[in-house]
């Protein structure tokens, strides 16, 4: 049985790993779309498929790149949380 307290590591862990995971993602999607927002500003074009083509494009490479070893991390800590269970 798991405690409260090693529920509460596993959580803060979880969190952790989902902003290790997530947060270069999600950050290079927003410096992108801030960049061709000032493109789209300075040129007055105004087209929505402008920002989300670029991005579409850049995350899928990101994920291409770095998807194995975050697939990886995710079995790891999935390999974890069943140990803790099992006991």
């Amino acid at each position: 049985m798991l405690t409260a307290g090693e529920i509460n590591d596993l959580m803060y862990e979880v969190f952790i790993m989902a902003v290790q995971l997530g947060g270069p993602v999600l950050i290079i999607s927003m410096a992108i779309g801030v960049v061709i927002s000032i493109l789209q500003a300075a040129t007055q074009i105004h087209e929505q498929t402008l920002t989300f083509v670029p991005k579409l494009v850049v995350i899928g490479c990101i994920l291409v790149i770095t998807g194995g070893s975050m697939m990886e991390r995710l079995q790891d800590m999935t390999e974890q949380i069943f140990r803790m269970i099992a006991g």
